[in-house]
């Protein structure tokens, strides 16, 4: 390991936010908590309303929009309700300020005690910029389901989700590369190999996103086919959308993807474990295959338990940790092939 662990530790904190970050946001999102913060500023609503004049001030100017007007005006919602929602977006935007705060901070330190080399300031500089652009891209999201949708957009949601995972997989990088300096041989097959698996992962997780952007799960709850007899569900072909809208809009075509691309990314990576055992590895790279392999079976076996189950919290929010744990995997076992 790098001598200086002190920048280590800091980069592999920031990956433990993150993955915290990510974890809240999907409870954020299973309780449909996303829309209860309906403005946001940088310094005033860093804490919850602390009166109950406050709370009910915040939950009259809820009330301006869609989600209550359009839903939950419906539901008997009450102000004990509201405080519910209200805590999971205040505690997934709270998160988000930490994460700010704990890469900022100590990266100027780093800077003046003049800790980090030239090639982890560059890496360290776009860290921070992708910090910032996530912060917009949750914004960006939000107000999609302020103005007439009861709801966000699923393009939307899915940029902001994959890009935590690629934020969180950056920075588990720049920290692997502080931990592992030194150079080994590279397996250009293999390297090649974990790279595609690589991409198809996260076209997996951008259709993961449209899947909960799009409550998708919630029908065709049967496996391995969509319904009775049908692999290719019926409602995909009647559709009069183009068949790229059907692909990317329609629930059934979203789901379909999302199905048929787990099977692609079980494939390669089984592939990437028996093209392995034809290369003498270091233990590092045999570590990483194994890992990979018995993780994204158990991702795959969640994934179908979630659909099932029709998508019960506890299940919907291990399958989202649990594509975390794959692409820190992935990550993991692509950089002990690239170094």
């Amino acid at each position: 390991m790098n001598t200086n662990k002190s920048v280590i530790y800091w980069l592999l904190t920031g990956c433990i936010l993150l993955f915290l970050m990510v974890t809240v946001g999907g409870i954020t999102r299973l309780t449909n908590s996303g829309l209860s913060m309906t403005d946001w500023h940088l310094v005033t609503d860093t804490f919850p309303p602390l009166s109950e004049e406050k709370w009910t001030a915040a939950f009259e100017e809820y009330k301006k929009f869609p989600e209550y007007q359009k839903i939950n005006i419906h539901n008997d919602f009450s102000l004990s309700d509201y405080k519910f929602i209200y805590f999971w977006e205040w505690f997934h935007r709270f998160i988000g300020r930490i994460i700010g705060l704990v890469f900022i901070i100590p990266f100027v330190y780093f800077l003046i005690k003049k800790k980090l080399n030239p090639s982890t300031i560059k890496k360290c500089s776009i860290l921070l910029g992708m910090g910032a652009f996530q912060g917009f891209l949750g914004w960006f999201m939000v107000k999609s389901g302020l103005i007439d949708n009861p709801d966000v957009s699923h393009f939307r949601l899915s940029l902001h989700l994959t890009f935590a995972f690629i934020t969180f997989a950056y920075t588990l990088w720049v920290a692997l590369d502080l931990i592992y300096p030194d150079k080994i041989e590279i397996n250009i097959p293999l390297k090649k190999l974990a790279r595609i698996t690589l991409v198809f992962l996260l076209i997996q997780i951008i259709y993961g996103g449209f899947v909960a952007g799009l409550n998708a799960g919630l029908i065709h709850n049967h496996w391995p086919l969509m319904s009775d007899g049908q692999l290719f569900h019926e409602s995909i072909l009647v559709e009069k959308n183009s068949w790229l809208l059907r692909l990317t809009e329609g629930k059934s075509g979203v789901q379909f993807v999302h199905r048929t691309l787990a099977y692609a990314v079980v494939g390669l990576i089984v592939f990437l474990y028996f093209k392995s055992k034809k290369y003498t590895l270091s233990l590092q790279q045999e570590n990483g295959i194994n890992a990979l392999l018995f993780v994204v079976f158990l991702q795959f076996t969640l994934g179908v338990l979630t659909l099932i189950y029709n998508v019960p919290l506890w299940l919907g929010l291990t399958h989202q940790i649990m594509a975390f744990i794959l692409l820190a995997t992935m990550t993991y076992t692509l950089h002990r092939f690239s170094k």
